[in-house]
């Protein structure tokens, strides 16, 4: 379509200065340029054309060059970056060093808090309320955040320390989906909560005029409050989040820009914490993405190739047949149940799979439970994600050595969604867990024979993979005879037993060093591989190593991983003490999150690619 208004807005002031009666016309161009930009690059489409008419009345209601604006999350904030002077860098969406998809204090001072996790707006916006109150500052701080958001512990956690302020305003959009459908007792009540604006609107005038009768007026109020509280409390359930302190608002249609509107402006008004809740279309505007939000949730590029398999699926669908056989078997998600392939396993086993909600700390220490009574729980969740789960790990599953399996999907660089979804922490922060056992499997009958071992055994245990699919030249390489059942340590040295050098690794950044395998082979070099599938215990894995390594010969340890009590970092230490003498460099990503500032390949950037891995092989 031909853009009349959007063109034209590069900054909120440009916002404001436009007419109302150009505010539908607006809407209609940004929901059109999100489809047509996102379904080029990939991205969260369906939750962003559900709150533009939103996020165009937070702007022009507020100023957030001095106000404070937090998406929870962030993945719904592109509506927000278009309205910031972001526009002209939208063909550069969750691409390294482009166009962030979510939110990024570096990449605007319009971004107050930078977020990819879910849960932690709340929290985020105490600090800045507590911090305006210190300061003397009047600004006013807004935390958007989703009812799926609220099945996180932290938002109540958050909610319980609320102080009293006469600037902070909560806006719950209900929008009954967090990516997939939501779970819990507390997001029904969500859906539940009615107040009409009526009745707002007497509760306002009622409090103005008692508030302005001398003397009498204020003891009365706080009278007639006491006691409509106490008949309400009688009458009717109590509303959650009055008892806590915020004044109520809604709930009111999301999508209708001049209801949104007048109900902020309320808010502004009300002298005190308002939560305004709102409930809005996911995907509104875009009738497939309506009809079919979890799919619109985060779209692939245009030209990404499409995927029949799939690690998570592989994984999904054996943990269902596995379960066929052995009715311990139990999965569970933290509202990532298409993410993590276990739609298979719910359709087969609905009375063992368990979604949690957004509740990860609570997912592993169930799973301990679970396991406890006789279960043996697998936890299906995204390596970025896990490590909110790090004491419960350590406390209530590894401390026990109860059975608890935890299936780390999406390890290794997030190429889209970047630092804040970058699985390279898990194999550091697992390694040091007295008690865990972790495995990588490099095929998808590697990971098949893993995951019936694990199934049976009763051990703590982490089984790592990318969200991606298997190498084909994986196999032929490292299982020419079938033999998937004796995975562990596996080498590939070609015709010769001394190769030219020798590379290390495990994941998906194999494919890296078969690549330059290829290129060496072209020049009459042949290049040795060494493919770890499992982990820890790395005395074990060492002792496997050892009888492959020549002190000779250039060896380099490759990981997409952490350097710093990375795998390279204890395998090596392991060797060294059985008496390796040659040297072992590690080639992994030294102390940073992975931010490029510019385009380029993240693997390079990050000092792992291809080319990085000649130079230490050669020098």
């Amino acid at each position: 379509m031909s853009y009349s208004y959007l063109p034209n807005i590069n900054s909120p002031k440009d916002l404001r200065a436009l007419p109302e009666s150009a505010i539908a016309p607006l809407c209609e161009e940004i929901r059109a340029f999100l489809i047509e930009k996102v379904e080029k690059t990939g991205g969260h489409l369906a939750s962003n054309l559900g709150v533009v008419e939103l996020t165009v009345a937070l702007h022009r209601l507020f100023d957030f060059e001095k106000d404070h604006l937090i998406f929870d999350v962030g993945h719904q904030s592109y509506v927000h970056k278009l309205l910031t002077g972001r526009r002209d860098a939208f063909d550069t969406l969750r691409t390294p060093g482009g166009l962030s998809g979510f939110t990024v204090r570096t990449e605007s001072p319009y971004d107050a808090f930078g977020a990819g996790h879910s849960s932690t707006a709340i929290s985020a916006a105490i600090g800045l309320l507590e911090s305006d109150r210190i300061k003397g500052s009047d600004a006013y701080t807004v935390a958007v955040i989703g009812d799926g958001a609220y099945t996180g512990g932290m938002v109540h956690e958050a909610l319980n320390n609320l102080p009293k302020s006469q600037r902070f305003i909560l806006i719950l959009n209900e929008n009954e989906m967090s990516i997939s459908q939501n779970i819990g007792r507390f997001a029904r009540y969500i859906a539940k909560v009615r107040t009409k604006r009526h009745y707002v609107k007497a509760k306002r005038f009622t409090t103005k005029f008692l508030s302005h009768i001398p003397l009498l007026g204020k003891p009365t109020l706080s009278l007639f409050r006491k006691i409509k509280q106490k008949m309400k409390n009688t009458l009717y359930n109590s509303n959650y989040f009055e008892e806590l302190g915020l004044f109520y608002i809604g709930p009111i249609d999301g999508n209708d820009y001049t209801v949104v509107s007048e109900a902020l402006e309320e808010a502004r008004a009300q002298g005190e914490n308002v939560i305004v809740h709102i409930k809005t279309v996911k995907g509104k505007g875009y009738p497939a993405a309506e009809a079919e939000p979890s799919r619109y949730h985060n779209v692939p590029p245009a030209d990404a190739p499409r995927k029949s398999q799939s690690f998570h699926r592989v994984f999904g669908e054996t943990l269902s047949l596995l379960a066929d056989e052995n009715p311990q078997i139990a999965a569970i998600t933290a509202a990532m149940e298409d993410g993590t392939g276990l739609n298979t396993f719910k359709s087969q086993h609905k009375e063992r799979f368990f979604d949690v909600g957004i509740a990860e700390e609570h997912a592993v220490t169930f799973a301990a439970g679970l396991a406890a009574n006789g279960m043996t729980p697998f936890f299906a969740v995204y390596s970025t994600f896990l490590q909110r789960a790090y004491d419960n790990i350590l406390h209530d599953v590894a401390l026990q050595s109860l059975p608890v399996k935890l299936a780390v999907d999406r390890a290794g660089l997030a190429v889209s969604d970047g630092a804040t979804h970058h699985g390279i922490f898990d194999v550091s922060f697992l390694s040091h867990i007295p008690n865990m056992e972790i495995f990588a499997p490099a095929t998808y009958e590697t990971m098949r024979a893993m995951l019936r071992d694990m199934s049976v055994s009763q051990r703590p245990q982490a089984i790592r993979y990318p969200n991606d699919t298997e190498d084909p030249r994986v196999a032929p390489l490292f299982y020419p005879s079938g033999d998937y059942r004796a995975y562990g340590v596996r080498a590939s040295f070609g015709v010769s037993d001394t190769p030219s050098a020798i590379v290390i690794t495990y994941g998906s950044i194999l494919s890296r060093a078969i690549d330059l395998r290829e290129k060496w082979a072209k020049d009459g070099k042949e290049l040795g591989i060494i493919l770890l599938e499992t982990l820890k215990p790395y005395d074990k894995t060492a002792s496997k190593v050892l009888p492959y390594l020549k002190s000779n010969i250039p060896t380099v340890f490759l990981e997409e991983g952490i350097l710093d009590g990375g795998a390279g970092m204890l395998l090596s230490d392991r060797l060294y003490d059985s008496g390796y003498t040659g040297r072992i460099k590690l080639l992994a990503i030294r102390d940073h999150f992975v931010i490029p500032d510019t385009p380029t390949d993240i693997y390079e950037y990050a000092g792992i690619g291809i080319k990085a891995l000649e130079a230490a092989l050669e020098s």
